[in-house]
């Protein structure tokens, strides 16, 4: 069984996942991290020897980050790391979930939910009437092969039984990289989203720079006041780690989700395809004004890490 662990760091304290990660490696080896506060961990030898079950060792990992690091958590148990994932997405805030029967589990999910399956590809499948996971599990395989590609189709056929051959690999460098910013009540302001947007772009690009790395694409997550969420997915024009750009980016992809009145509760941001920023092409301009915001973001870069993160930055997230 997999665990996937959702560590409820506050802001600012992202350092100390490390301390997070080496608690979770007392249970087993098998841990990999997915930052800024996400691990897998699989159990399924430290259950054997514990003699607990993983349903049984979550609480464990739960009482002793609180005890040890003073960080809650929030725990998806599941046989593989989708439905893990999936898991720990569901759970209500500060609890555990465990998947038993993943059919029963994925039952009448939109198909969207499942890894791997962007907008065209829930485009394409609700076209067929795929709409929901148990219909595309339902689905011939050689119809998936068709609308989805002979591989993917085979790997969404797989996912959509609950199937994830993918395997947890310990010290894995991350694909990807998210940040999240909670409301205190339903959020119906579109400059407050804007506002949570550009603070998850400047931290995202400070972390970014910081480990010398770049993305190619960023994903915004809306949960709203039910708890149902929406997420749109944009590629980059270029790999980048550029805070204005990124900010330019969630920016569009925050209007394309048309949002009025909507009674939004949270917005996370994810940096997604990561890459060495050593490898990285940038297409060089004649505007002197990006060269200068770039000379500003590497002095402000220095400042925050001398001085910390909230010394220096846009004059709208000033409170």
């Amino acid at each position: 069984m997999i665990l996937c662990v959702r560590f409820l760091l506050p802001p600012g304290r992202e350092a100390g996942f490390p301390r997070l990660l080496d608690l979770l490696r007392e249970f087993t080896p098998q841990v990999q991290a997915d930052p800024p506060a996400t691990a897998l961990a699989d159990v399924r030898g430290a259950a054997r020897y514990f003699g607990w079950s993983a349903a049984e060792l979550a609480p464990v990992v739960r009482v002793r980050a609180l005890a040890l690091y003073g960080v809650d958590c929030v725990i998806g148990v599941g046989p593989n790391p989708m439905l893990a994932r999936m898991a720990a997405r569901e759970a209500g805030p500060r609890a555990t979930l465990v998947v038993e029967d993943p059919a029963r589990f994925l039952h009448r999910r939109p198909v969207a939910v499942l890894e791997g399956v962007g907008r065209t590809t829930a485009r394409a499948l609700c076209g067929y009437g795929l709409d929901t996971v148990d219909r595309v599990a339902a689905a011939p395989l050689a119809v998936l092969q068709r609308i989805a590609g002979a591989r993917a189709g085979r790997e969404l056929w797989e996912r959509a039984r609950g199937i994830d051959r993918t395997p947890v690999a310990p010290n894995a460098a991350a694909r990807s990289t998210a940040a999240e910013r909670a409301f205190g009540h339903d959020e119906l302001d579109r400059g407050e989203h804007r506002r949570a947007l550009l603070s998850l772009a400047q931290e995202l690009g400070a972390r970014l720079r910081g480990e010398g790395r770049v993305c190619r694409s960023l994903t915004v997550t809306v949960r709203y006041a039910d708890r149902s969420t929406t997420t749109r997915t944009r590629a980059l024009r270029e790999p980048t780690a550029h805070t204005a750009a990124l900010t330019e980016a969630a920016y569009r992809v925050h209007e394309s989700l048309g949002l009025q009145r909507a009674r939004v509760r949270g917005i996370a941001l994810r940096a997604e395809g990561l890459a060495a920023a050593e490898g990285a092409a940038h297409q060089l301009t004649f505007d002197p004004v990006d060269d200068k915001v770039r000379r500003l973001e590497a002095v402000a870069d220095l400042a925050a890490r001398k001085f910390g993160r909230r010394v220096i930055g846009p004059g709208s997230l000033a409170a």
